[in-house]
């Protein structure tokens, strides 16, 4: 089992940035690609970013040059900085890890653009 746990989130004005962490515990020698997702209210949780072992990344049109991932493989740690955040982006943010065995979601932590 791979334990997740978010932090990061929160209101922020159009045009500002957030960054939120993502902290991997458990058996975490077998997960070999992490990100984020997120689900708007009404929506379908979608794909925002991710990234796997050897550093291969995966992104939505959507944050294309706004977003970026990184991850600090010492503590186990994924990274979403997010900038010029617009109201759209407003979504609880999950983290997901996924290996041979499955796939393990974060509680999820909210962000909500808004002036």
């Amino acid at each position: 089992q791979v334990q997740l746990v978010e932090s990061g989130g929160g209101l922020v004005q159009p045009g500002g940035s957030l960054r939120l962490s993502c902290a991997a515990s458990g058996s975490i020698f077998g997960v070999y690609v992490m990100g984020w997702y997120r689900q708007a209210p009404g929506k379908q949780r979608e794909l925002v970013f991710t990234i796997t072992n050897g550093g291969s990344t995966n992104y939505a049109d959507s944050v294309k040059g706004r977003f970026t991932i990184s991850r600090n493989n010492a503590k186990n740690t994924v990274y979403l900085q997010m900038n010029s955040l617009k109201p759209e982006d407003t979504a609880v943010y999950y983290c997901n890890a996924r290996d041979a065995a499955g796939s393990y979601w974060g509680q999820g932590t909210q962000v909500t653009v808004s002036s």
